[in-house]
Parts: C-alpha cells; structure tokens; sequence
C-alpha cells in the first residue's frame, strides 16, 4: 500500500536524460518516490494507495530549487528604488538595522518563504541576518532550508561582532548537520565587505562541517573594481586565492567575469547562482549564461531578495534566463528550455550536495513534487511541456505542492501555516518601515 498516488498528467523527471512520460503515475512512500511509470493497461496493475490525487492534463515535476534569495527582506518590497547597488545597499541597510530583530526576521521569512512555496518552490538557499528564525518559519512551512551564519565586518543587524558571528554560525551548522530539511553552512556577504581572513574564518566552519560556503560574487563592475584595488586581485582571483573556491561553494550573480574567471570556476567545480531580475532592476549588468554553460559550469537560478528584484518569482527568473543571453548574443538557438529546467531542479540540488536526494523524479528520491495546472488560456494549445513551463507557466499555476510526500499547498492555498496572521502582523510594519529611513 503506497502512501500517495499521482494518477494521471504528464510527468517531467528532470532527471539526467530529461525522462518524460505523457500519462503517467508516480507512488509515494514514507516520503520517497517509491515507482514511477506509465499507466498500465489494465487498472487492476495500479497500486493500491491511501490517497490518490487524480489528473488530467496538469504537469507534474520536481519541486524548484531557488539558490539564492534573502525571504525576509520581503518586508522591504518597493521600499528602495531606482537606484544602483552601492548606493541602494545604503538605504537598504538603514532599513534592516532600524526594524530587523529575531521577531521581525521571523515574519519577514514567513512571508517570503510563503511567496517562494506558492509559487512552486520547494527548496530555498537563503541568506539573511537571523537564521535560526528563517529556519523557524521554513521548518513550520515545511520546507527544505540551506542557510546558515551570516558574516560582515562593519556594524550590522544587531551590531553584532566577528566573534559573534563565528559562534552563531558554528552553533547552527552544529544544531542542523544532520537534518534532511536545512542544510547548513556559512553566507559571507561579499569581498568588499568581509575582510580575507574573516572569509577564511566562515570558510573554515563551512569546511567542519561539510557546509555550503554561499556569498554574493562579481556583482557589479564597481565590485570588482574596488576589490582589484583593495587585493591586486579581481573577484573570483581573490576568493581563490584564500583556497574558498571548490564544490561547495555557490557564488551569488557573477554578472562580471573574464574568461580566465570563467575556467576558475569550472575548474573548482563551483556553482554559479544566476539572478537576472535583480541584476536589470539594479542596473548591474547580464550574467554571461551562455559562456559558463559552453564550460559545463553548474549554473542555477535564483531570485534574490524582494527589496531588489520585487518578487520572488521563480518562473520569471527562469524565463529571463532563457531569453537575455538570446537577445544579448542575438543567438535564439542557444540557453534550451531543457537546460533551464536542470537550473532550477538537478542544477540546484547538484549545489547543494543533494543531488541524490533532490532535484528530479526518480526512485529513492525525495518526493519533493508540484502540479502545474495547464488549464489556463495561456496554456492552450500545448504542443511541449519544457518549452510551456518555460516560456509560458506563470507561478499562479502552481496547483498542489508536496515536499517529503506531505501536502503544503492544496489548490494553490498554503495548508501549513495561517498566513492571514502572518500578514496582519507584517502590515503593522508598514509605517516603522516608512520612517527608518528618515533616521
């Protein structure tokens, strides 16, 4: 007797052949996929299952991976605009220092997390002042978490030291080392704000522990500018340098590389997580997509954070990726739907060390699955299911959401946490929020 039956839509595995099966079925069992097929002939060689989600014409695939995001900076949407990197950090971090403590960190997560579940996202890597309370509310959300202690030099959230930080991030990599829902590690801010040898510290916690070493990489031109000057070495030189760059390293953005740069990071088999809406709205640059691709370079998707790119639109982000290195390189043939599906499925588990566990449908896997429903206008008519999610799928279409085989969002509603309370408290900030920024 399985635990759960997907009876029915078309299945896209995302696996490494990019498997997909037209009218299948999927079983579930003690959260894992347990068998995946077409459906037989004959009903009577259809397992038995204590629940069975019946479909029709609706996509089923794995759960999204967002690999770079900042959940509780949601409480900041819209707050700063039209301004470039360097000058809008400084707004951006007035706000944070005013209203952020480990209850407003809290709710802020809520909300992003929720905005991230909703919309098909079933794992986050996130980077933010409190982690414990982004943990908080992703566990209460049910859902998969890589963060960890953050790290950076002058005075921030709760003016906190290096000393400090050493031992938040120690204790949370401690707490969570064996968890199968947050994945733990250590989130830099940048090189421009954390000093070499306080990036050797966090690297150093990331290394005990086997954790993910995540920092913002090669943003801006300014960015790499300053640290030229500040190190005589570019960006991804420098963290080389100080022996940070391997498998577990996932650098945020990397808009401005070389070719000697782009190698680098193939040849230390490092992730590169590609956030292109937050890169236009800041002015900031195009990732060079198509370039770490052709060096088979692990390139995922992220959305950043709401406070810079508005949303936490996955599907967005994945239609972004698959269209600017087009219209940069005025070359329609390259960056395939089928290459940004792995971005945001076995790409993104790949990062994460998870790739065993996570990022496609397959047997012994986690059963990490949304329902894309097809019903739409947009939708009509649909000749191939990559080209559709990609090009097409909207996140108003995520239908179901299941994460270790249990149900989180039901008809595109969250049926794990009461969010109204959350958002009547998130609105109470509005006004505290207005006025941070005046001080």
């Amino acid at each position: 007797m399985l635990d759960l039956l997907f009876l029915g839509g078309t299945i896209v595995t995302a696996d490494k052949d990019s498997n997909i099966l037209t009218d299948g079925m999927i079983g579930v069992s003690k959260g894992e996929i347990a068998l995946i097929s077409e459906i037989p002939k004959n009903s009577a060689d259809i397992p038995d299952a204590e629940e069975v989600i019946k479909l029709d014409s609706e996509i089923v695939m794995p759960g999204l991976i967002n690999t770079h995001c900042h959940a509780a900076d949601s409480l900041f949407r819209g707050l700063v605009e039209n301004l470039s990197l360097e000058e809008w950090l400084q707004d951006v971090w007035k706000a944070e220092k005013t209203i952020l403590t480990p209850e407003t960190t809290r709710l802020g997560s809520y909300l992003g997390l929720a905005e991230n579940l909703l919309a098909g996202v079933t794992t986050v890597l996130d980077m933010f002042w409190y982690p414990f309370e982004t943990a908080e509310a992703s566990m209460d959300l049910g859902m998969r978490l890589c963060t960890g202690g953050i790290f950076i030099d002058f005075p921030g959230v709760g003016n906190r030291t290096q000393e400090q930080y050493l031992i938040e991030a120690s204790d949370f990599c401690a707490k969570f080392q064996k968890s199968s829902f947050i994945f733990p590690g250590v989130m830099p801010h940048g090189t421009y704000t954390v000093k070499p040898e306080h990036l050797q510290d966090a690297k150093k916690i990331a290394d005990e522990y086997h954790g993910i070493f995540s920092i913002h990489a090669a943003e801006t031109l300014f960015e790499q500018s300053d640290i030229s000057k500040r190190y005589g070495a570019s960006v991804i030189r420098h963290l080389d340098n100080l022996n940070i760059l391997d498998d577990r390293s996932i650098l945020a953005h990397c808009v401005h590389l070389d070719d000697y740069e782009k190698d680098l990071i193939k040849e230390r088999r490092s992730t590169v997580a590609h956030n292109p809406m937050s890169n236009l709205k800041l002015g900031s640059g195009i990732a060079p997509v198509q370039s770490l691709l052709e060096r088979h370079v692990n390139v995922t998707i992220g959305t950043d954070g709401a406070i810079s790119g508005n949303d936490l639109d996955m599907w967005l982000s994945m239609r972004l990726a698959a269209t600017l290195p087009k219209g940069a390189l005025m070359k329609p043939d390259i960056v395939s739907a089928k290459e940004v599906i792995e971005m945001v499925t076995l790409n993104g588990a790949r990062a994460l060390g998870r790739a065993n566990d996570l990022g496609s449908l397959e047997v012994g896997k986690k059963a990490d699955i949304i329902v894309v429903s097809t019903n739409a206008i947009h939708a009509a008519p649909l000749f191939d299911p990559l080209t559709h999610l990609v090009y097409s799928a909207a996140k108003s279409d995520v239908k179901h959401v299941f994460i270790d085989g249990v149900q989180c969002v039901k008809n595109g509603s969250i049926l794990t946490v009461n969010m109204e309370d959350i958002l009547l408290e998130v609105r109470k900030l509005k006004n505290p929020i207005l006025e941070s920024l005046k001080q």
